[in-house]
């Protein structure tokens, strides 16, 4: 039991918390849940889960107030689930700290897979420095941070500085949505607007990375969201 990931289920649709209590105690995932926010907040201080899956509509508590309260203190992993879909309320939970986010009605695979990378970008965190990190290895793509040196099949693949930073960037989270805004801050700094240039190196890059850039396997769009460094090419391909 002791080495079993641990997950809050916050979720106070009781057929839906069943249906993902199911899934994940068939998976071998040891589950705690709750249908309100504020015990949400006390379980995550006393249990100490590794992933949290939030919904926003609660009873008490507001998800988004959920989410800002837990991230003052912890960096434990949340996925947003909610049939809020909207682009304006991905982006803030996004903003906010939440790992990533899943619409409602999802399949058993997709929330499977989102939990994996939501524990695995976890484990890196804690376990290696991230800019200690030699470097990343997705598919037939690598990138080397020490040398700065990126290749795809053995080729290197030659950037603009700009392209580079985007790429190390995504990379370095790995698995996880980045919003255009963050993205935006971290490269070009807080006081710029620079959407029609983000656009424009993401252009570039998926020509220099991608087979086909309309499909691509290395870097995807989260529609008016931002982008994601997919961490496994394979579990990609078969939600889509």
């Amino acid at each position: 039991m002791s080495n079993k990931a641990l997950i809050l289920i916050v979720e106070d649709d009781e057929r839906i918390c069943n249906f993902m209590s199911a899934i994940l105690t068939s998976n071998q995932y040891a589950i705690i849940k709750t249908g309100k926010g504020k015990e949400a907040i006390a379980m995550t201080a006393s249990h100490s889960p590794d992933l949290i899956l939030l919904d926003l509509g609660l009873p008490d508590l507001d998800g988004i107030d959920v989410l800002k309260t837990i991230r003052q203190w912890s960096e434990v992993p949340v996925i947003v689930v909610s049939a809020r879909g909207q682009e304006r309320e991905k982006v803030e939970a996004l903003d906010l700290g939440a790992d990533d986010y899943l619409t409602k009605p999802f399949g058993t695979s997709e929330l499977l897979a989102r939990i994996r990378t939501g524990l695995r970008h976890s484990q890196k965190i804690i376990g290696d420095s991230q800019s200690e990190l030699p470097g990343i290895h997705v598919g037939d793509l690598e990138i080397n941070f020490s040398k700065r040196r990126v290749t795809l099949a053995g080729n290197e693949i030659h950037l603009t500085p700009i392209e580079y930073k985007i790429i190390v960037l995504l990379s370095r989270n790995i698995g996880k949505v980045l919003t255009h805004d963050y993205i935006i801050r971290e490269i070009w700094g807080p006081y710029t607007n620079e959407v029609k240039a983000l656009r424009v190196n993401m252009a570039n890059i998926r020509r220099k990375l991608e087979k086909n850039p309309a499909e691509p396997q290395y870097i995807v769009t989260e529609v008016g969201v931002g982008y994601r460094m997919i961490e496994d090419t394979n579990v990609e391909k078969s939600l889509s």
